[in-house]
Parts: C-alpha cells; structure tokens; sequence
C-alpha cells in the first residue's frame, strides 16, 4: 500500500467501541538489536546474547522502551492513515518481550471527540500481547481529520491540543 492508496480515515469513521485489526509480528534477534541501534541504546540486555542470559538470568535479549514505542506508534498510524497525528502517548510494560515470540497489538476505540479548536480525537488503548499475556499496556490520543479538507498536520498553536 502507498500513500496514495492508504485509507483516509475521517473521524466520522470511527465508534466508540470499534476494535482495531490485530498486528501479529515475530520477534527476532534482528527485530531486538535493530530496535536498540535505531535508538542508540548500547546497554547489552538488548544485543548481547551471553550478557542477557549468563549475566542478567534473562531467556533472551528483549526489546527496548523506545523499540516498543516505534511498534506502538506504527500501529496507531497503520490503522489512522497518513492523515492521522499522534497527540500522545503512554505505557506500561509489564514484562518483557523476547526473539521468538510472536507479539501481537489489538487496540479498542474508548472515545471519539471533538476540542473547541475543532480537532477531532480519538483515544484507544491498546495491548502487546504474547501467548496472551499483556506484555504492555498503551494508552493512545490521536488526531484524525474531521472532514475530508481537514488535516491534523496542518493545526499549529492553539489549534493543536494534544
């Protein structure tokens, strides 16, 4: 899909309630060490192997917070469109995610609303899960365009409300 095919998503689009289209990925040793390159994360539960295990009592190397945060924010964006902008973001991670697991992401629409700038929001959680056990919890605003002229990206000042 390119960005000229992606969907549009437009606020009117979404219900409270809605639940997001699951993301299934496996996890590798390359997801993990790219991850903590990419974030320039040297410390070595995330890229080495003996120090994970030998030293630190761990199975494997585990992903990293800001690698857990890009799977979370490409979630958010595959489901949004283009036109979608992230307000904010938090977690929680509850324990931690290893090469050979299969991490999926399921998100639900807890509300649809619109501030007095007239930007429209839509806040979701969403859930890492391995074997069905919640790994991290997220808690999601982001800003869809409330009409097909409007777009999130354009909003400056008092207009953006995150």
């Amino acid at each position: 899909m390119t960005a000229a095919t992606a969907i549009r998503r437009l606020l009117g689009d979404v219900q409270a309630g809605e639940r997001l289209p699951t993301l299934a990925y496996d996890v590798t040793a390359t997801t993990v060490v790219l991850g903590a390159l990419a974030s320039r994360d040297w410390r070595p539960m995330h890229h080495d192997y003996d120090f994970a295990v030998n030293r630190n009592g761990l199975r494997n190397v585990f992903l990293n917070t800001p690698n857990q945060a890009a799977w979370f924010e490409r979630y958010v964006t595959d489901w949004s469109g283009p036109a979608g902008r992230l307000g904010r973001m938090k977690f929680r991670m509850k324990s931690s995610v290893f090469p050979g697991d299969t991490m999926h992401l399921d998100g639900t629409v807890d509300s649809v609303t619109t501030d007095e700038s007239g930007c429209g929001w839509v806040e979701l959680t969403v859930a890492l899960t391995v074997d069905g056990e919640t790994m991290t919890e997220c808690a999601v605003r982001v800003a869809l365009p409330t009409s097909p002229d409007d777009n999130p990206w354009n909003r400056r000042g008092d207009a953006w409300l995150p």
